[in-house]
């Protein structure tokens, strides 16, 4: 047996991913980690009496080649005598609709594909090929995105299904670098296809991949991999016994509990009752004890003394929900909202000198605002970084900063782009993000409304 092999069995054995005699569902894409880890299992399979399945998932996102991938992974099945699964989605479609980015729809609908796979045949373990590489790559995408120490601990061993807490996903190739998988591959001459979209520069994992670590490794750290997945293991210990410790913590001494655990008991209390956590809310939470904060139209909520999150329903007829969408076409035109006269119009920027100010004009850049504009009123929730300010903040406290009545708040209207970023409010400064900068190619040149009706 070779050291691989040896190392793969002592991994599978000493953390009881799988047990003598248990079904396994082998996710597969037909790349060289995947598909050493079919073989890896597959030989080790007889001396543990595991029964081993193949999936394999095909996100048409490349065409034939897609195609070809998944014919090799049925094939391989097939010579290996074992029962093949396959299934496929149109990725990028189901990303538009729902809003998601492709690496995330295609991670959502390979693991709802795969949990369906398994329940269907009473398996309940899925095998997945991720390895050290992959987790260095995950924490910077996670740390590039604000995660917590949770998140900042990666992938786990064994972990529950995204899909469904009954479905357990095992990761036996953790301990292993892509080069060590490699050289596996290449070693026992284990068939497998590369995906082109590796090494897209599309992908904010790709950039880590080909650009970032290769730079710190070269210039900051040589042994960046080795200190990244050392941190990660003290982030996700620490992580663990906060969650445990926050699990154990009820009464109404909240104020006293160390702040970590107060961040985790109100994050858990937030996902109880089905609302998306951020850093901004829990901290708002945290600080104010018994104060109400919007999360949407309909919805607002606050904590209890003992942190515990109580919801409350919003008065519909609070906020005005008109809306207009409207394209800019043309060099110019006007539109009425609200009782409002609306004008615009569309100029090249040739030298970058800011316009001088002149009551009810504003100018911004065309191009980072885009073809579509949404005029509509304030909603709760509703975010805006007006220019100056670092960060975005609740619209309701720029009103009440600048001390705008309650019911004048709901007579203003505001515009926003396609994704639905809030580039201008009116009677407030302008969007942050859509300033004119030397960079600037066309200008739109925005004028505050005239009363029509």
């Amino acid at each position: 047996m070779s050291e691989f092999l040896q190392r793969a069995a002592a991994e599978i054995q000493n953390r009881r991913l799988l047990s003598p005699g248990q079904k396994t569902l082998v996710a597969v894409s037909g790349g060289a980690d995947s598909m050493v880890l079919l073989h890896v299992l597959n030989l080790l399979a007889k001396e543990n009496r595991w029964k081993i399945f193949v999936a394999h998932f095909n996100h048409q996102l490349r065409g034939r080649a897609s195609d070809a991938d998944e014919r090799l992974v049925r094939q391989t099945a097939k010579k290996l005598r074992l029962k093949f699964f396959g299934g496929g989605a149109d990725v990028k479609s189901f990303a538009a609709q729902s809003k998601l980015s492709i690496e995330m729809a295609a991670r959502k609908l390979r693991h709802e594909f795969l949990a369906r796979i398994a329940r269907e045949q009473k398996i309940y373990t899925v095998a997945l090929a991720h390895h050290a590489d992959d987790q260095v790559e995950l924490f910077f995408l996670r740390l590039l995105r604000g995660a917590g120490g949770e998140g900042l601990g990666g992938m786990k061993w064994r972990s529950p299904s995204p899909a469904g807490q009954d479905i357990s996903l095992v990761r036996p190739f953790l301990g292993f670098s892509k080069k060590e998988i490699m050289a596996n591959a290449v070693g026992n001459k284990i068939h497998f296809r590369e995906d082109a979209s590796n090494g897209s520069a599309d992908f904010l994992r790709n950039r880590i991949r080909h650009e970032l670590l290769p730079l710190l490794r070269k210039n900051y750290q040589p042994a960046v991999a080795k200190t990244v997945l050392r941190l990660m293991e003290i982030s996700g210990a620490e992580a663990e016994f906060v969650g445990q410790s926050a699990g154990q913590k009820r009464g109404s001494d909240f104020a006293s509990w160390p702040v970590a655990i107060q961040r985790r008991v109100l994050q858990n209390e937030l996902s109880a009752v089905g609302v998306a956590s951020d850093f901004e809310l829990i901290e708002s939470l945290r600080a104010a004890p018994g104060k109400f904060f919007s999360i949407s139209r309909e919805i607002s909520l606050a904590r209890d003394a003992a942190g515990k999150i109580n919801l409350r329903q919003t008065r519909s007829d609070e906020f005005n929900s008109a809306e207009l969408k409207f394209n800019l076409q043309g060099r110019a035109g006007q539109v009425e909202f609200g009782g409002k006269d609306f004008r615009w119009g569309i100029q090249p920027q040739i030298n970058f000198i800011l316009p001088a100010n002149k009551t009810g004009i504003e100018f911004f850049d065309a191009e980072k605002i885009g073809g579509e504009i949404s005029l509509r009123h304030w909603r709760a929730g509703d975010r805006f970084q007006p220019i100056g300010l670092k960060s975005a903040v609740k619209l309701q406290d720029l009103f009440v900063n600048a001390k705008i009545p309650a019911a004048r708040r709901r007579e203003l209207v505001l515009a926003a782009t396609a994704c639905g970023e809030i580039f201008w409010v009116e009677g407030l400064r302008i969007g942050e993000n859509f300033k004119l900068t030397a960079g600037t190619r066309r200008r739109l040149v925005w004028e505050q409304p005239k009363i029509t009706g």
